[in-house]
C-alpha cells in the first residue's frame, strides 16, 4: 500500500530568495577568484624574468640617452689634458672641474656626442669648489642637462655618471658607469692648499681620472652633481668605488657669479666651531670685525642650525657652510643660557683676495689629475695643435674674441658683458634716457615728520624733520655719513642720483657680482661701484628689472646703510620710487614716503 504523502507548497518569496542566493554565491566567487587571477598572472610575470630583464633594460637605456647629448669632453688646445662636462644652457654655458680647465688655459676644444668639436673659452672658476663654467662656441641650441632638487636626493637612489674616464672619448662617445647613491652629505677636507668638498653626492658607480667634470644624474635623467674626485688605488689609479659629487644645489647658489667671470671664493662665518663635552657646535673663536659678531654670536654660543639645516656636528657644520659663496646671507639660530636667538648673517671670505689669486695662479693640486695620452679628438686638424706653442692659432682666435683680460676676474668679458645688460635693462625699464639735472623728493616718515631730499652733482641736502644735514665735495664720502647712525644715508643718496644720471661709465669702477640674496633673501642681480672711497652695491629684480635696494659700505667692518626702493611711479615718464627704507647701524630704520618728486628743476 501505497501512502500518498501531502507536500507544503513552496514559500511565496523562494523565487526571489533562489535568484538572490545565486547572485551572492557569484559574487563571493567573483572576489575570491579575481585575487587569484591577478595573482596568477604576478606569478606568471614572476615566471617570466627574460621580459622584466627586457623592459628593466629598455627603461635604462632610454634614462641614459637622455642625459648623453649634453654631455662633453675637455680637450687641451695642445691635445695633452683633458676631461669631462656637461652642457647646461642652450647658449653654450657648460660645468666641469676646475682642476680640468686649469691645464687647458683660457681656451679649450669640447667634444659633443654630435660628431662635432667645439671652441669653448673659461668664463668663471669656483677654486675652493674645484668648479669651472666655460663657453662653447657656435651655436645657440646646445642640448642641455636638466637640473634635479639634490636635496632630495636619497641614499640608495639610482645614479649614473657620463663623461671622459681616461680620455677614451676620442671617438666623442662618452662612457657611462651606474650604480647608486652610497652616502649623502661627505665632507673632504682640502686637497693640497685649496680643494675643499663639502656636502657632497657619494656614488659607488665608477669615477675614474678623465670622468671629472662630467654629469652625475638621477633615474630620471636629471643633474645632480658634478664628478669630481673617486678614491684610488694608490699604484694603479683604478676606482674602487667610492667616488664624489658636487652637488648641483650648491653651483646652484655660486652659478650667476661664474655667469659673471668672476673668482669666487666660499663662505666662512668669520668664526671657528668646535665640539663641547656634550658634543654640541660652540663657538670656539670669532672675528671682533665679522658680521656674526655684529649679529650678536659670542664666544661659547651654541650653534643650532645654519641655513635652515639642522648642526649636529662640526662636520655638518663645514658641510653647510661650504655650499655658499662669500657674501651669501643665511639665518642662523644659536643658543646661550638656554636662550634661543635668530639672525641673519652676512658670510665673510674663507681667504683674503690676494691670499686667493695666489693660490689660484699657483693652480690646483689634484691627486685625482690623469697623464693625458699623446693623441687629440679625432677631428680636430693636427696642423692646428702646436705643443711647442703657447696657444695655436685657433685657440688665440678664441681668445682674441671671447676674452678679456683683467687682475681679478677669470675672464672680464663676461662681466662687462653682465653689467652692461643689467644696466641696460633698468635704464630702459625706468626710462632714464632723459634723467638729468637735480633730484628733488619731498614726503614725510613714518612718524609723519616732514622729508626734504635735494641731489645734484656735487653737493646734496637732506632735511628730517628739525635736523638738517649738507654733503658737499670738500670731504670724503667716507667721512660724511650723516645722519647719524644711518650709515651714510645722504651719502648713498648723493651716489644713487650719480649712478642714474651717468649710468655705470660716469659712477666709478663699476662690475657685476652676479647673484646674492638681498635683505629680504631675494635673489638679486648685484652691480658693485667702487668710487670716492667708499663702496656701493646696487640690486636688481631679475622680473621686472628695476632697481630695489642698494648698501652704502663706508668700510668692511661696520654694517652698511641699506636702502630699499619701492612703490615705483612715473615723474615726466620717468619711474621713480615713491617708498623707501632705510636701516642703518644701532637699529636706525627710516620709511620715508615720497609724495612730490621733481627732476631736474631748482629746489
Amino acid at each position: 500500500m501505497v501512502l500518498n504523502r501531502r507536500t507544503s507548497p513552496p514559500p511565496r518569496n523562494a523565487g526571489r530568495w533562489n535568484f538572490a542566493s545565486g547572485l551572492l554565491f557569484r559574487y563571493c566567487l567573483s572576489i575570491c577568484f579575481v585575487p587569484i587571477v591577478v595573482l596568477q598572472g604576478r606569478i606568471q610575470a614572476q615566471q617570466d624574468p627574460v621580459t622584466e630583464a627586457r623592459l628593466a633594460e629598455t627603461q635604462r637605456v632610454e634614462t641614459i640617452a637622455k642625459a648623453m647629448p649634453a654631455t662633453i669632453g675637455v680637450f687641451s688646445t695642445d691635445g695633452q689634458g683633458g676631461g669631462s662636462g656637461v652642457v647646461i644652457s642652450a647658449d653654450g654655458f657648460a660645468l666641469t672641474n676646475w682642476h680640468v680647465v686649469d691645464p687647458c688655459g683660457t681656451a679649450m676644444y669640447c667634444s659633443m656626442p654630435d660628431g662635432r668639436v667645439y671652441d669653448a673659452v673659461l668664463a668663471g672658476i669656483d677654486p675652493v669648489g674645484d668648479v669651472a663654467l666655460i663657453k662653447l662656441q657656435g651655436r645657440d641650441d646646445f642640448p642641455v642637462a636638466v637640473f634635479a632638487n639634490s636635496d632630495e636626493v636619497k641614499v640608495g637612489d639610482f645614479c649614473f655618471a657620463v663623461g671622459n674616464p681616461f680620455l677614451l672619448a676620442s671617438n666623442f662617445q662618452p662612457s657611462v658607469s651606474w650604480g647608486i647613491v652610497s652616502g649623502m652629505h661627505r665632507y673632504q677636507y682640502p686637497s693640497g692648499t685649496l680643494l675643499e668638498y663639502a656636502d657632497c653626492i657619494q656614488t659607488d658607480a665608477a669615477i675614474n681620472p678623465g670622468n671629472s667634470g662630467g654629469g652625475l644624474f638621477n633615474g630620471r635623467s636629471e643633474l645632480i652633481g658634478i664628478n669630481g674626485r673617486g678614491s684610488f688605488e694608490k699604484r694603479g689609479r683604478v676606482n674602487v668605488g667610492i667616488g664624489y659629487a658636487i652637488s648641483i644645489n650648491q653651483i646652484r647658489n655660486f652659478l650667476g657669479q661664474l655667469k659673471s667671470g668672476l673668482i669666487l671664493d666660499h663662505a666662512s662665518l668669520g668664526a671657528t666651531v668646535t665640539a663641547n663635552r656634550q658634543g654640541r657646535v660652540v663657538v670656539q673663536d670669532i672675528l671682533p670685525g665679522s658680521d656674526a659678531w655684529r649679529r650678536g654670536i659670542r664666544y661659547g654660543d651654541e650653534i643650532i642650525s645654519l641655513g635652515g639645516r639642522e648642526v649636529l656636528s662640526v662636520n655638518e657644520f663645514k658641510n653647510v657652510l661650504g655650499i655658499y659663496p662669500a657674501d651669501w646671507r643665511v639665518p642662523i639660530e644659536y643658543r646661550r643660557d638656554d636662550e634661543e636667538f635668530r639672525v641673519v648673517v652676512r658670510l665673510d671670505s674663507v681667504h683674503s683676495r690676494e691670499k686667493l689669486l695666489d693660490i689660484v695662479q699657483r693652480g690646483p693640486e689634484d691627486p685625482d689629475a690623469e697623464p693625458a695620452p699623446d693623441r687629440t679628438p679625432e677631428k680636430v686638424p693636427e696642423k692646428e695643435i702646436h705643443a711647442d706653442k703657447p696657444l695655436s692659432p685657433r685657440a688665440q682666435s678664441i681668445v682674441d674674441s671671447h676674452f678679456e683680460q683683467r687682475d681679478g676676474f677669470a675672464n672680464y668679458r663676461f662681466n662687462r658683458q653682465r653689467t652692461e645688460s643689467v644696466w641696460n635693462a633698468f635704464r630702459e625699464q625706468a626710462n632714464l634716457m632723459s634723467l638729468k639735472g637735480k633730484l628733488k623728493l619731498t614726503g614725510h616718515d613714518q612718524e609723519g615728520s616732514p622729508v626734504q631730499i635735494v641731489l645734484d652733482d656735487e653737493s646734496s641736502g637732506l632735511q628730517m624733520g628739525a635736523a638738517a644735514h649738507v654733503l658737499t665735495g670738500e670731504s670724503e664720502l667716507a667721512k660724511q655719513l650723516e645722519p647719524t647712525n644711518s650709515g651714510g644715508l645722504l651719502a648713498a643718496l648723493h651716489l644713487w642720483r650719480r649712478m642714474l644720471v651717468r649710468g655705470p661709465a660716469g659712477s666709478g669702477d663699476v662690475f657685476s657680482m652676479g647673484e646674492l640674496p638681498d635683505g629680504n633673501g631675494e635673489l638679486r642681480e648685484v652691480l658693485v661701484c667702487n668710487s670716492d672711497g667708499v663702496q656701493v652695491r646696487y640690486f636688481f629684480s631679475p622680473q621686472t628689472r628695476l632697481l630695489t635696494a642698494l648698501e652704502f659700505w663706508s668700510s668692511s667692518d661696520v654694517d652698511p646703510c641699506e636702502i630699499q626702493f619701492d612703490e615705483y611711479r612715473q615723474i615726466d615718464q620717468i619711474s621713480m620710487p615713491h617708498r623707501i627704507t632705510v636701516i642703518g647701524q644701532n637699529d636706525f630704520r627710516k620709511v620715508l614716503q615720497i609724495d612730490f618728486c621733481t627732476i631736474g628743476e631748482s629746489p
